[in-house]
């Protein structure tokens, strides 16, 4: 079994031990806005083509989703931030809207499924804001699923899934669930919406009036 920290409000030592087990080059599922996530840190290799394999993805078929606690983290991760990117960061940001960028130099061609871009998302939910705060850095933040299975909302569903092949469970109690993250492509132009999920294309035009994606 893995371990599963019981605890609705994630204590300080459980975000302590989720530090150290990213560090080490460790897979953590943890909750997010929606769903549960499985983490590691994107820039280690080996953790990234762990997380393909635990959710049964061959590798290279799509890229890893990255979370980050400011836009500042945004400099390790992406060689360019558009206009209308910048636009969307200002309008939409923290919140539930993944923006693809294309990816740093250093970003493991893993992370990126060979594409050369990588979708980013600053969320504004406070337990993953927490997690990130104490791993000090950028989290992957792919669903916590086997590739066809519904995600997980819960811990208990994580361990059901994955059990001590995830070294730790992050459990802050059942997440909402719903719609995912809306996710835009800003390496074209104009940007293209790849999945219409939280944020809506009405919203999105808002920020964009002159879009016609």
């Amino acid at each position: 079994m893995g371990t599963t920290i019981q605890s609705r409000r994630i204590s300080e030592s459980s975000l302590r031990e989720a530090g150290k087990v990213v560090r080490s080059g460790g897979v953590i599922a943890f909750p997010t806005e929606t769903f549960y996530g499985l983490g590691v840190d994107p820039f280690n290799v080996p953790a990234v083509q762990r997380l393909y394999d635990l959710k049964g993805r061959p590798p290279r078929t799509r890229p890893v989703l990255v979370l980050i606690r400011s836009r500042h983290e945004l400099q390790a991760l992406v060689s360019e931030i558009t206009p209308a990117a910048e636009r969307l960061i200002q309008a939409c940001w923290p919140g539930p809207l993944t923006l693809v960028f294309r990816a740093a130099v250093a970003v493991p061609s893993v992370l990126t499924a060979g594409t050369g871009t990588v979708g980013v998302r600053h969320s504004a939910y406070p337990d993953v804001q927490r997690v990130l705060e104490m791993i000090g850095g950028p989290l992957t933040g792919t669903s916590a699923n086997r590739t066809g299975q519904p995600p997980a909302t819960t811990a208990e569903e994580v361990e059901h899934a994955f059990g001590a092949t995830v070294d730790l469970i992050v459990n802050g109690g059942p997440t909402p669930g719903g719609l995912p993250s809306t996710v835009v492509d800003t390496t074209v132009s104009p940007p293209r919406i790849i999945r219409e999920g939280c944020v809506s294309q009405a919203a999105l035009r808002a920020v964009l009036p002159s879009w016609t994606a």
